[in-house]
Order: structure tokens, then C-alpha cells, then sequence
């Protein structure tokens, strides 16, 4: 590893998961020295609000000193949502899309979203699933997208993003560009799809190309091989499949793959050969959310590559940093009464 600022290690392109309640010391350490990016924090890390203030705190406590870590979580609603009681419960997001195109609930219920999130200390909701609900046997969406018609599911990705993010958190859109429609669920097995670019402008892209119109922060990759554009690799590790983001939705923003520990990936690469697919299909941040082992394997490839092959990836995070790490949370804990109030509203009335 070179030795130069925390911002410019090339750790900063890693996001790191672990077990239980309290980080173990040698992830902290990597933390410490600028080698990790970010935290993604799961249930298995949550056991109630001053556990997780702890928590929240002992990280704080590593991050270097003007280099903030992103501390980030999956808070999607439904089926997908690590906060759960006393935080509040919030039903599907097909709750708010069963609304047409009539999106004030969905604004209401991201911002409200937000504040618990910022309260508790979190910088990134991996939110909204703007995927289109298109094959109902799909095992692995459904209800967490909005619907099944495409300008639907993009009228509430946009306001969905718009409120969130104006509360100071910030957004990831995904899967890019489109799990809806696949039959296989990617944590277990590698999904195609043979849709050519004609379906994917009709379908898939409207929802990505309104939540980036709303500004949204970073984008999450799917681990599928869409065979039209790329028969070899899934979208994560594919340079035509992610010129559809950066060149024809006009997106600079950050770009996160989904976890490499995911079967559809992990099965087939090696994390050194995951390391360098990636970058050179333009995806900045990398996920490992649980093993350590996983963690340091990725680390050590991302500190072997050129200083170019990683460049713009850095020059992305330490923008999306300077915009929404490390902002002072909020000052309320749960549970918020008037949040419960509007997600039994919703439940109720949609």
C-alpha cells in the first residue's frame, strides 16, 4: 500500500459488513487508517436504539480525520428493512405504488424514513428499488417495487429520491439496469435476461433516468447477464451493460455493485477477478458485506491496481462524501408516533 491521504487510499472504493453488535477491532483498524470506505449495517447489527448509537459512535470514533465513513444500510420498507420496532414498521413500497402516479405519500413516507435513518446516524439508504415489477414469478422483488408499469415506478423512484435525499440522505437506486423481470433470485444463482436495448429503453431504464433526473446519489448494479448486450457477464462486471448508465442516462454520480458475496458472483469469480471486472466496467464501490476474509481479499486487489484504473472511482466517493457523509444527525429517537400514523395510513388506504 502507498502511503498517501485517507481520501486517496484506494479502500475508499470498499464497503464492508460484518456480524454482531459491535465492530470487530481489525475492520476498525482497516477504518482507522482510510483502507475502508464505508459500513453497511444489517439486523444482525441492531439490537435497539442505544445499542446502535454505540455503535453508530465507535465507528464515528475510527473514521480519519477529514475523510468521514459512510455508514449505510438497506431501509427499503416491507419485506427489506433492517430498523424494525420501536423504529417504525413501513410496508412495501408496492403499497405507495398502488397509488398510480399520485406520489405526495411517497414523498411523506421517504422523508419520514429519512429522519429516523439520519437520527440514528446513517449517511446512505440503499433505497429505492426502482425495478419494474414485470414477471410475477419473480422471486426476489415483487413487492419491494413500486408496480409493474414503468412510468409508474418512475413517478415514485422520483419523489421517493427527491424527499429523502433533501433530508440529507442519501439515496441508491437499483438493481441497475433491471431485476424485475428475472425468475432466479441473484443471492443464489447467476439471472438472464434476453431483453435487447428496444425493451430495456420501453422498461427498465424510464425508472433509473427519473431518479437520476431527481438527483439521485449512487446506483447499485445487477448481477445479471443480460445476453443482448453482454452474453459473458453479468451487469456488474460489464462495461457495455454500464455504458447504458454513464453514456445514455448521463449518470457521474457513484455506482455501488451489489454484495460480492452474493452466489450469482461469488460462485463463478475469484475476489481478485471481481476487483478488477468491476473498476473496468465502472462501477466505484464495492460490497462484502459479511466475511472478513472476503473483505481483506478485495482490499488487497483494489491496493494492487494502477493508481488510473482506480482514479475516477475515488475522485466520485470523496464527491459523494463532501455531500452527504458524516452531516450531524438528528436529535429524535424512536418510537415517532406520527411516522406509525402515516405507515398504517398508507397500509390502510392504498
Amino acid at each position: 500500500m502507498s502511503v498517501r491521504d485517507a481520501a486517496s487510499q484506494p479502500g475508499q472504493a470498499l464497503f464492508a459488513g460484518f456480524a454482531g453488535p459491535t465492530c470487530p477491532q481489525p475492520l476498525l483498524d482497516l477504518i482507522a487508517a482510510g483502507r475502508i470506505g464505508g459500513v453497511v449495517l444489517f439486523a444482525r447489527n441492531v439490537v435497539d436504539p442505544p445499542q446502535l448509537r454505540a455503535l453508530v459512535a465507535q465507528l464515528r470514533a475510527h473514521e480519519p480525520a477529514g475523510t468521514p465513513l459512510v455508514i449505510a444500510v438497506d431501509q427499503e420498507g416491507g419485506r427489506v428493512q433492517r430498523l424494525r420496532a420501536p423504529w417504525t414498521v413501513w410496508p412495501p413500497m408496492r403499497r405507495l405504488g398502488e397509488r398510480d402516479t399520485a406520489t405526495d405519500a411517497t414523498a411523506a413516507v421517504a422523508a419520514a424514513l429519512a429522519r429516523e435513518l439520519r437520527d440514528a446516524g446513517f449517511d446512505l439508504d440503499f433505497a429505492p428499488v426502482v425495478d419494474v415489477d414485470s414477471n410475477p414469478a419473480n422471486p426476489v422483488i415483487g413487492d419491494r417495487s413500486f408496480g409493474r408499469d414503468a412510468a409508474r415506478v418512475a413517478a415514485h423512484a422520483r419523489a421517493f429520491v427527491g424527499a429523502m435525499q433533501e433530508v440529507g440522505v442519501a439515496c441508491c437506486a437499483k438493481h441497475f439496469p433491471g431485476h424485475g423481470d428475472t425468475a432466479l433470485d441473484s443471492h443464489l444463482a447467476l439471472p438472464t435476461l434476453s431483453h435487447d436495448l428496444e425493451r430495456l429503453l420501453a422498461v427498465e431504464l424510464p425508472p433509473f433516468a427519473a431518479a437520476i433526473d431527481a438527483g439521485v446519489a449512487s446506483v447499485m448494479s445487477a448481477h445479471v447477464v443480460f445476453e443482448a448486450i453482454d452474453p459473458h457477464r453479468p451487469a456488474t462486471f460489464s462495461p457495455d451493460v454500464m455504458a447504458l448508465l454513464r453514456e445514455r442516462l448521463g449518470f457521474d454520480g457513484l455506482v455501488f455493485s451489489d454484495d460480492l458475496e452474493m452466489k450469482a458472483v461469488a460462485d463463478r469469480w475469484q475476489p481478485h477477478e471481481m476487483v478488477d471486472l468491476a473498476l473496468a466496467a465502472g462501477i466505484d464501490a464495492l460490497l462484502v458485506c459479511e466475511h472478513f476474509d472476503r473483505v481483506t481479499a478485495v482490499l488487497a486487489r483494489l491496493e494492487q491496481v494502477p493508481d488510473a484504473q482506480i482514479e475516477r472511482a475515488l475522485v466520485r466517493m470523496a464527491a459523494f462524501k463532501r455531500r452527504f457523509a458524516a452531516r450531524a444527525g438528528g436529535t429524535g429517537v424512536p418510537p415517532y408516533p406520527e411516522h406509525r400514523a402515516l405507515a398504517a395510513r398508507v397500509a390502510r388506504d392504498a
